[in-house]
C-alpha cells in the first residue's frame, strides 16, 4: 500500500482541455514499457516535459482535463513519467476513472485557478484535509475521497486493491 496522505511536488501548470492526445500521442500505442511510454508524456501540449518531470510532480490544470479518447494510455503515460497527481478544475469523466483504477490521485477544484499557480512552485495535496496548497500562499479546499477510493488508490489502483482483498480473503488449510 502507498502512503498518499500528503503529497508534495513541483506543479507543472497547463490550460483547459488537455485531451488524452495531448497527453500522450496515440502514434505511441504500440510501446509497452514504461520507461518508453514516460518519453512521450505530455508531448502534445509541452514537448520538453518529459526532460523536465521527476517522480512526485504534480499537474495543475484547467478545466476539462482527460478529454478525448477513452483509452488507458493517458493515465498509464502519467504515472510512468512519475507524476503523483493531477489537481484540475474539472476532468473528462472517463479519465477520471481511469486515473482512480489505475491509482493516480486526481483532485477536482471547481473554483481552482490554474495561473495562480506558478510553474515550478512547491504545492502539497493534503487528502485526510482535502486542502491544495502552494509555496506562494495559493490555498483551495476539495471535497476528501471517501474511504472506498482512498483504499484502491492506496493500493496502486482497482486490481492491486482488489488482489489484496482476494489473499486477505483465501482460507488458510488446515
Amino acid at each position: 500500500m502507498k502512503e498518499v496522505e500528503l503529497i508534495q511536488g513541483r506543479v507543472f501548470v497547463f490550460g483547459d482541455n488537455i485531451d488524452t492526445d495531448q497527453i500522450y500521442p496515440g502514434r505511441y500505442l504500440e510501446l509497452t514499457e514504461p520507461e518508453e511510454v514516460a518519453l512521450h508524456a505530455m508531448e502534445g501540449a509541452d514537448p520538453d516535459f518529459p526532460s523536465k518531470v521527476r517522480p512526485g510532480d504534480i499537474i495543475v490544470a484547467g478545466k476539462n482535463f482527460g478529454c478525448g479518447s477513452s483509452r488507458e494510455h493517458a493515465v498509464i503515460t502519467l504515472i510512468a513519467s512519475g507524476v503523483r497527481a493531477v489537481v484540475a478544475k474539472s476532468f473528462a469523466r472517463i479519465f477520471y476513472r481511469n486515473a482512480i483504477n489505475r491509482g493516480l490521485p486526481v483532485v477536482e477544484i471547481p473554483d481552482l485557478e490554474p495561473n495562480s499557480i506558478s510553474q515550478g512552485s512547491i504545492a502539497t495535496l493534503d487528502f485526510k484535509n482535502g486542502i491544495f496548497s502552494s509555496s506562494e500562499g495559493k490555498t483551495y479546499n476539495f471535497v476528501p475521497f471517501p474511504d472506498n477510493i482512498m483504499a484502491i488508490i492506496e493500493a496502486g489502483g482497482i486490481m492491486p486493491f482488489y488482489k489484496a482483498k482476494a489473499t486477505s480473503r483465501t482460507p488458510k488449510k488446515p
